[in-house]
């Protein structure tokens, strides 16, 4: 009777003893099942990851070095350079432009026997696009209408010279150079770019300074700089931070050819017609035409630009493409 007793205790143990490691293992293993939260957070840290930008170890501005040892150098420059990382949108589009501007521009500079690095200017300026400021800046170089004038562009209701990237470039090469002849450095020439000439010499007067890095200017010329170098580094390797743009998503450049005139336009809509050229695509082209008609009573000379037949074909333009060749870099 004892033994058969024991044996039921016994028993009874060995289910509450079966029942309670059942239990715990299902407590366990309920814990190790992520609530919708947790699975949302490993998502976010999966597939939206942010780096903080790398700078390199040098970098120099139309050939004079920058000095990025010092501590307020790279911290202002990181800044400028985290922002344009973080600002995917317009940052994609600077990309896909440079692939039809830069070897245009790059060609200009080198006619006009400027430094390369002027073209990371123009981005900083336009954004490699035809904008017109609050100011009235306007054009890739972001010319203001007497400045322009001062250099030989034509600025007029009808027609504006600071849409015409070579002349606007030759024009912007001549002033850029001069204010260097004053200056002596180029980081203070850019920066008189920024806010004009007289207004960045009565700062380095004041403070008895002549060092771009180490004067105290307004946020936007402090800034100004900066940007400009912050472009240079990521348009002049774009994969390092974070940026893969397939060279047929570019803009492609475009293959026109040049009709001159030297007569009076009454129609501009009626004349794109009559050079096989739709209007929409005619203005877009040829950004100097300010309006509807074009007075010449000097019988100066005009010139336009018409695209080539195959150059309205997107897979014309990507034709010539090399195979091995499918990202920036």
């Amino acid at each position: 009777m004892r033994k058969t007793t024991w044996t039921i205790v016994l028993s009874i143990a060995a289910i509450v003893i079966s029942i309670s490691t059942v239990c715990l293992q299902l407590f366990v293993f309920a814990k190790q099942i992520p609530s919708p939260d947790d699975m949302y957070k490993g998502m976010i840290k999966q597939h939206l990851q942010h780096f903080s930008a790398p700078l390199p170890d040098t970098l120099s501005l139309c050939g004079q070095p920058v000095p990025l040892d010092n501590v307020f150098v790279r911290e202002a420059l990181d800044r400028e350079l985290t922002s344009i990382m973080y600002q995917h949108n317009s940052t994609f589009l600077i990309l896909k432009r440079s692939w039809r501007f830069f070897p245009e521009i790059e060609q200009l500079l080198a006619e006009n026997n400027a430094h390369e690095d002027l073209k990371y200017l123009v981005v900083a300026e336009s954004a490699l696009s035809d904008v017109v400021s609050p100011a009235k800046a306007a054009g890739f170089w972001q010319f203001m209408p007497t400045t322009a004038r001062e250099y030989g562009l034509i600025v007029n209701n009808e027609w504006d010279e600071r849409y015409d990237l070579r002349k606007a470039t030759a024009a912007a090469v001549k002033y850029l150079k001069s204010s260097y002849n004053r200056l002596n450095d180029w980081a203070l020439t850019f920066a008189a770019y920024n806010c004009g000439e007289a207004g960045l010499k009565k700062r380095m007067q004041e403070q008895s300074c002549n060092n771009y890095w180490e004067l105290s200017l307004n946020t936007e010329t402090s800034r100004y700089v900066y940007r400009i170098l912050a472009y240079k580094i990521l348009l002049s390797n774009p994969q390092q931070y974070g940026f893969y743009v397939r060279q047929k998503d570019c803009y492609q450049p475009l293959r026109y050819k040049e009709i001159t005139i030297d007569s009076s336009i009454t129609n501009m809509a009626k004349f794109a017609k009559t050079i096989n050229c739709p209007y929409k695509y005619f203005r877009l082209l040829n950004p100097c035409v300010r309006d509807s008609k074009l007075t010449n009573k000097t019988n100066r000379t005009y010139t336009f630009r018409v695209l080539e037949e195959d150059s309205y074909s997107w897979k014309n333009l990507i034709s010539n493409l090399k195979d091995g060749e499918e990202f920036l870099n």
